[in-house]
């Protein structure tokens, strides 16, 4: 069968599903291998992908310290290199198109620059930074050093797990078949193909016309709720005193519309619960008093003349709440996969089978992965230690935890399509708090090490995924990935300085994650006698209900679609009032269009969704690099 014939037609293909374990890398060389009969891993495929990747990585650190997330980077490359190549061809800029498998390479480069560098900055080193303050701020060259060895630490780790997951246990990896069959859709149907393109561009113009319209002032940046007071122990509080405010923001409402409607009305059942119920309750409590601070109750509050109430900060007393409900149900879910935790073990151990000559000349040998993690291990250790004070033992620690967690991650990734990158850094930092307790660096830091490395790796993998179903070759796409790191470190390693130039900076983002992090790190350190009592008891009660949750999934899994997200609802308590709203509003209008049209979600909402997503933070990202640079000056 030709490339084009298994490439647009993989009804034809046999289904690997289906074939003994022991024939399934026999069959799939015979019938789905195409990779040399075009070109991949081509230097215009790598600088295509670098390129995207590094624009991607900025969006994806915005959209972290924005919105606690990143987005997967995977398919909106492939989209976008699709387009602009074919302009190059089209213009006689370039001379031939690229193959669906040199896009396949370009978009594993790009997802490694985009999605595996910015995460660990945006969530532990800004974490830090909120801890240290300017002063201990870590420098770019190191900064850039502990990023690089974390991410190939993370390709290196999935090396022994390729076989076993994609080819022996044929695990799904729901956005590496997404992305393979964006490919195919965009080389079969060459009308659908630029549809979906001309979407993608329009929504991207759309998000920049706002990120900079916002960022000019010509939008406004929040429009808080007008009139209307919400009546408390202490009299009326005016509602935009509490947060209560509309984002006009494509971005947010474009992050809701992919999230979907249970994340959502969750998030913002949460939201109502956090910023309506709970207040009256909460500033109707004797104040609580700190050094320098002023409190409502047990609300942190900025006073005007006469003392009257400017603003309540609510997320600084829900975060203890909302960490507690993510911690606790990130451990209960990992307690309760026990099942994929053996088999991610076990199936280290089993033989991959099917290594016949032809399969290991193209597959990433095991040695690879031994002549990488030495090197990576040893710079992890020395950066660690030479930039952070953490003892080389310790680093080495995180390593070995890297390993193991990554197991588990991959194949959460395989099996659900989420990868629990914030549950892997907590579990990584209770253990360090019995080993090197009251250090916060060394809590923060190795965490970033083991959740950086985890995402990595089931990144890795979820392209490996869209390369094996479209035929390519391994150990090339491997090389693609590993080459896409350096684009993302010299893109996202400076801008990290640009978007956030000191602490107050990166205190107006009020960044969930990093917010988590922080939170997660301090009460680790110094105990929770620093905080308001009822915040003691918010953290036990949002334990309880983290644990509760995933038990009732665990138990009713029929009752799933009705029961809160967890992850949704714990969010809401430590984002703006705003963001939640924002998101439900977008989940709101994605399933109403869904209804009329099943196809509209693939076809329409991803494509509009991803671009807005794009455009509006590389706008806002662009403005502040302006304004760093002097070209710009603030207003």
């Amino acid at each position: 069968m030709s490339l084009d014939e298994a490439n647009t037609q993989p009804d034809r293909l046999p289904d690997l599903t289906k074939v003994a374990p022991e024939d399934r890398d026999r069959v799939w060389f015979e019938h789905y291998y195409q990779g040399d009969r075009a070109p991949q891993l081509t230097l215009r495929a790598v600088l295509m992908g670098g390129l995207l990747g590094g624009v991607m990585s900025v969006c994806n650190l915005y959209t972290t310290l924005k919105l606690g997330w990143a987005f997967g980077v995977a398919i909106t490359a492939c989209v976008l290199s699709y387009a602009i190549w074919n302009s190059f061809v089209a213009s006689g800029i370039a001379k031939t198109k690229m193959s669906i498998l040199e896009n396949n390479c370009m978009q594993s480069t790009a997802s490694a620059a985009g999605y595996s560098t910015g995460g660990t900055i945006a969530t532990a080193a800004g974490a830090m930074l909120l801890i240290t303050g300017d002063a201990e701020r870590l420098g770019i060259v190191p900064l850039g050093i502990w990023v690089f060895f974390v991410a190939v630490l993370g390709v290196f780790l999935a090396i022994p797990m390729k076989r076993q997951m994609i080819n022996q246990e044929q695990l799904p990896f729901p956005s590496g078949i997404a992305a393979a069959e964006t490919l195919r859709s965009l080389y079969a149907e060459g009308q659908a193909a630029m549809v979906k393109a001309r979407d993608l561009i329009d929504a991207l113009i759309v998000g920049g016309f706002v990120g900079l319209g916002r960022s000019f002032a010509v939008i406004p940046e929040s429009i808080a709720w007008g009139g209307g007071a919400l009546n408390t122990a202490r009299g009326p509080i005016g509602l935009g005193s509490l947060g209560l405010s509309f984002e006009p923001s494509v971005l947010l409402i474009a992050a809701g519309a992919i999230t979907g409607m249970r994340v959502c009305v969750s998030m913002m059942l949460g939201a109502v619960l956090n910023f309506v119920i709970l207040v009256p309750f909460i500033a109707g409590l004797d104040d609580w008093s700190a050094p320098g601070k002023h409190f409502v109750g047990h609300y942190e509050a900025v006073l005007g003349e006469g003392g009257a109430i400017e603003f309540l900060k609510i997320t600084r007393w829900s975060l203890w709440f909302g960490t507690a409900v993510l911690v606790s149900s990130g451990l209960t879910a990992f307690a309760l996969s026990w099942k994929t935790i053996l088999k991610a073990f076990t199936g280290a151990r089993a033989g991959a089978g099917g290594n016949d000559a032809a399969m290991a000349a193209i597959e990433v040998p095991t040695s690879w992965m031994i002549i990488g993690l030495v090197p990576t291990t040893l710079g992890l250790m020395a950066v660690c230690w030479l930039a952070m004070g953490i003892n080389p033992l310790l680093g080495f620690v995180s390593v070995v935890l890297s390993g193991a967690l990554a197991l588990v991650a991959c194949r959460a990734t395989g099996e659900t399509d989420t990868t629990p990158i914030g549950a892997m850094g907590k579990i990584t930092q209770f253990v360090y708090a019995v080993i090197a307790p009251a250090d916060k660096t060394v809590n923060l830091m190795t965490a970033g090490i083991t959740a950086g490395a985890a995402g990595s790796s089931a990144d890795l993998l979820t392209d490996l995924k869209s390369g094996y179903l479209l035929g390519a070759n391994p150990r090339q796409q491997f090389l693609a990935q590993f080459y896409g790191v350096f684009f993302g470190i010299v893109t996202v390693v400076p801008m990290w300085y640009v978007l956030v130039p000191n602490k107050e900076a990166l205190e107006k983002f009020n960044s969930p994650a990093t917010t988590m992090w922080y939170a997660v790190a301090e009460a680790l350190s110094t105990g929770v006698g620093t905080i308001p009592e009822s915040a003691r008891w918010a953290i036990v009660v949002g334990a309880l209900i983290g644990i509760a949750f995933p038990l009732l999934e665990n138990l009713f899994p029929k009752a799933r679609p009705y029961l809160p997200s967890t992850m949704g609802f714990g969010l809401a308590f430590v984002i703006p009032f705003a963001n939640s709203l924002g998101f439900f509003l977008g989940a709101l209008i994605a399933s109403r269009w869904t209804g009329r049209d099943p196809k509209a979600y693939e076809e329409k909402i991803i494509p509009l969704a991803s671009g807005a997503i794009a455009g509006e933070s590389l706008a806002s990202a662009g403005y502040a690099v302006l304004q760093a640079a002097r070209v710009i000056l603030p207003g």
